[in-house]
């Protein structure tokens, strides 16, 4: 297809897929005209010992943060929410010395926006991590993906 009206840059130059790292981006079906929530889906099959999630959401007007959360341990990670260039972004961290087990595993973010269904076009992911002596990473954005 052709690029849209923000031009190709937008997208991170990661992939889904690096190794053994694979990753998807979703809307949550529970997501309302309100509020929403986003989904970064990571499936590792080796264990990672570093890991930096970082989910970007476009500020379409009235977004603000209510909250996140991961399925793996909270002490796990530490996470920083902060605005930035036109965007509201969660970034979660792997602590020092903590593991990821080989598995599927969930980090969403959570925000409160205009009224109305809300365009996540704009909206990207990436994830960064060290599997033993490799750096992968993965990014992608939140578009419907037809199976």
């Amino acid at each position: 297809g052709t690029p849209g009206p923000s031009g190709g840059d937008a997208r991170p130059p990661a992939g889904v897929e690096d190794g053994p790292l694979w990753s998807d981006g979703s809307v949550d079906p529970h997501s309302n005209e309100f509020w929403a929530q986003s989904n970064v889906t990571l499936r590792t099959r080796t264990e990672l010992t570093a890991l930096t999630v970082r989910l970007r959401i476009e500020q379409t007007g009235g977004v603000s943060s209510t909250g996140a959360w991961r399925s793996l341990p909270e002490d796990d990670f530490a996470l920083t929410v902060a605005e930035r260039d036109g965007f509201l972004v969660y970034t979660w961290t792997l602590k020092e010395g903590r593991t990821v087990a080989p598995g599927e595993w969930v980090f969403a973010g959570q925000y409160n926006h205009e009224r109305g269904g809300r365009d996540a076009g704009g909206d990207t992911y990436t994830a960064t991590a060290a599997a033993g002596a490799a750096r992968v990473a993965v990014g992608g954005d939140f578009a419907a993906h037809d199976d």
